[in-house]
């Protein structure tokens, strides 16, 4: 049964997306560090978005019986607990104060579980349109 996510749904996983990544770019810019610290929280968010879609698409193609070598399976797991990872290390030797921390490390999880909400519904979304389109096209064909 392939199911088109509701919009509310879709709406959310948006809306998660939007506010945990914004809110951790506006934290980065008002925080009082140096340029390149800025920079390594921005490219290691980048870095976990990337991977955490990456890692999604993986397994829904493993799932939907569509070819994933294990290299790059590997790969996408590797990549997403890498960038949690350097995160972690980067805020527990960063000179911030604890809540500082725990908004940088909430707003982290938060975008890259929206990330692979986000990606499901798009690819759960285009799956429906082709089963309906699929479904219409038998039912002229007969």
């Amino acid at each position: 049964m392939n199911q088109k996510p509701s919009n509310a749904f879709i709406g959310a996983a948006w809306v998660a997306l939007l506010a945990g990544t914004v809110s951790y770019c506006i934290g980065l810019w008002n925080a009082d560090m140096y340029l390149n610290e800025k920079g390594y929280y921005f490219t290691v968010l980048m870095y976990g978005l990337f991977s955490a879609v990456s890692l999604q698409k993986a397994v829904r193609d493993q799932l939907e019986g569509i070819r994933v070598t294990n290299l790059y399976y590997g790969i996408s797991w590797f990549s997403t607990l890498l960038s949690i990872l350097l995160l972690i290390i980067g805020l527990w030797n960063a000179d911030l104060m604890r809540s500082e921390k725990g908004f940088y490390g909430m707003s982290f999880v938060l975008s890259l579980f929206a990330a692979v909400a986000v990606q499901k519904n798009v690819r759960d979304v285009q799956l429906a349109e082709f089963m309906r389109k699929k479904n219409y096209d038998e039912e002229v064909n007969l």
